[in-house]
């Protein structure tokens, strides 16, 4: 499962109980597309050309996105025109469906294989995403499935942040690697590798600067610290993972594709989705990049963090 090594030797097997029906609470939220009733879109029992735009609208501005949205609606016109949508319920069936296949290819669970050298996560995003907040959830997480974990406090340029990974540290027995304000971002995950393999830790999270995807210098010194951990382990790290916040819509889909062109992005963890009246963002991600979608979040606790499971994610989305 999610995390486990291939050979644990110890306890690995990550749970999620209750996170389905935490998950569908909060984004049954407010009176967004994600939890309308579509026989509101229709004047009458049948489904006509007015509810097809309708939903169009609703999507586009759900942040499902211009390509997402194009792509479900391109199908369900054609059924419309075939004489397949009669009714309310033809519709919500085939809007799922079509949802689901932009979601389901992009389901892959993050694996730790059994391995020498620690496996190292490069945790990257913009400030305000809930980067270090989903770094501790993860410390935790992994530790709970009986991994070794150790944060390296990467982010060396916002004080704030090296406190609160050090207080996610301390509050789950977790080492913290950190340097002064303003020490160098690659010295700092460079000397945290170093420690992590001489414990035989089983996974390194690194943090970073939170920057804006537009900021190429910023950008320079994550290379930088890739090309640093490849000089110590040429396949790290081994998961270069951005967090983007679910209430920013097509900001977080212009954040995705930047970094995955600077860094080479291999999975994604989307927050806030409990504070998001859309929630959208998860479709046009997919259909735009095909990224893996690693952990969703919807709310503050730990727990509150889970395993990306398209189906549960649409059930979550479709059943009232």
């Amino acid at each position: 499962m999610a995390f486990a090594p291939s050979k644990p030797k110890k306890k690995s097997k990550l749970k999620q109980p209750g996170f389905f029906t935490r998950m569908r609470a909060s984004l049954n939220k407010g009176d967004s597309w994600l939890t309308y009733d579509l026989r509101n879109l229709l004047p009458g029992e049948t489904v006509d050309q007015d509810a097809l735009d309708e939903l169009e609208t609703k999507l586009l501005l759900s942040d499902v996105g211009v390509d997402a949205t194009g792509q479900v609606m391109g199908r369900l016109q054609t059924m419309f025109d075939g004489g397949q949508l009669r009714s309310g319920k033809d519709l919500g069936r085939a809007l799922r469906e079509h949802l689901g296949d932009i979601l389901a290819p992009c389901e892959a669970p993050l694996e730790i294989p059994e391995q020498s050298e620690p496996f190292v996560i490069l945790m990257v995003g913009v400030n305000g995403v809930g980067k270090t907040t989903t770094i501790g959830k993860l410390a935790k997480k992994f530790q709970d499935s009986g991994q070794s974990v150790m944060l390296a406090a990467g982010d060396t340029f916002r004080a704030a942040a090296v406190e609160q990974l050090q207080q996610w540290g301390e509050r789950n027995s977790v080492p913290v690697v950190a340097q002064g304000s303003g020490a160098d971002s690659a010295s700092v995950v460079y000397d945290a590798f170093s420690r992590a393999k001489a414990r035989g830790t089983d996974i390194l999270i690194a943090d970073t600067a939170g920057r804006l995807h537009t900021q190429g210098h910023l950008m320079d010194e994550l290379k930088k610290i890739k090309r640093v951990l490849g000089k110590q382990d040429e396949s790290a790290p081994h998961e270069v993972m951005l967090v983007v916040d679910a209430t920013t819509g097509g900001n977080a889909l212009q954040q995705a594709v930047a970094f995955n062109e600077a860094v080479g992005v291999t999975g994604i963890t989307v927050t806030k989705l409990d504070g998001s009246a859309a929630g959208g963002i998860v479709f046009a991600i997919a259909q735009k990049l095909g990224l893996p979608l690693r952990f969703i979040g919807v709310g503050e606790a730990v727990e509150d963090l889970g395993v990306f499971e398209s189906e549960a994610f649409m059930d979550a989305l479709f059943q009232r």
